[in-house]
């Protein structure tokens, strides 16, 4: 059998495919940001947002938001995230996010898992790697999230959040130690959460 490319499978099967992803699950502070992205055409240089740099990143965030037939985000704050968990608040930000779309996709391909919606849906494992509108999806939700963290680094400078995006670095953790948590913080998150119930 010929290899023929999965990306050109995916569009001779369906007519619009949303990508879709989610970044800032494993935060400290923050919300979880997902995105979907209907790709009208192909972009080069496209990958998981985790692999390129930040100068990349925003280059291609430029263009496809400027090309894609239809993107939008989903966002569940920190309060939603204590409420609820973070699987069922990363499932719901990829929902909204999906539902978001100007444009109905056909089929969804979502990376890592399946979702409880109507359309046709498809999980797949590292997704971001391998299918280009979850790369793209990857894309604008980690530039979206790291402007967000970006402006409440100038309400909570100690935290370093311009930096680490609300990830738990060592200066994180030092200032939570210093300054105890702050109104975006995750209560349900260690350890944040053994400093609740102290």
């Amino acid at each position: 059998f010929l290899k023929v490319n999965m990306n050109f499978i995916i569009n001779l099967l369906f007519m619009l495919i949303a990508g879709v992803d989610e970044v800032g699950r494993g935060a400290l502070a923050g919300p979880v940001i997902a995105a979907a992205v209907i790709l009208n055409d192909d972009i080069e240089g496209l990958n998981d947002s985790k692999k390129l740099t930040e100068k990349k990143r925003n280059t291609l965030f430029k263009i496809i938001k400027n090309t894609a037939l239809s993107l939008a985000i989903g966002i569940k704050w920190n309060d939603y995230i204590d409420n609820v968990n973070i699987k069922i608040a990363s499932e719901d930000a990829m929902i909204d996010a999906i539902n978001n779309l100007s444009h109905k996709p056909d089929k969804v391909m979502v990376d890592g898992f399946s979702l409880d919606i109507s359309i046709p849906n498809e999980g797949i494992i590292k997704g971001d790697q391998k299918i280009k509108s979850i790369m793209a999806a990857s894309i604008i939700a980690k530039v979206t999230r790291d402007e967000i963290m970006r402006s409440f680094h100038y309400i909570y400078p100690m935290y370093g959040f311009d930096k680490n995006k609300g990830y738990g670095t060592k200066q994180h953790y030092n200032a939570l130690k210093e300054y105890s948590y702050t109104s975006i913080h995750r209560e349900t998150f260690k350890p944040i959460s053994s400093m609740i119930n102290k």
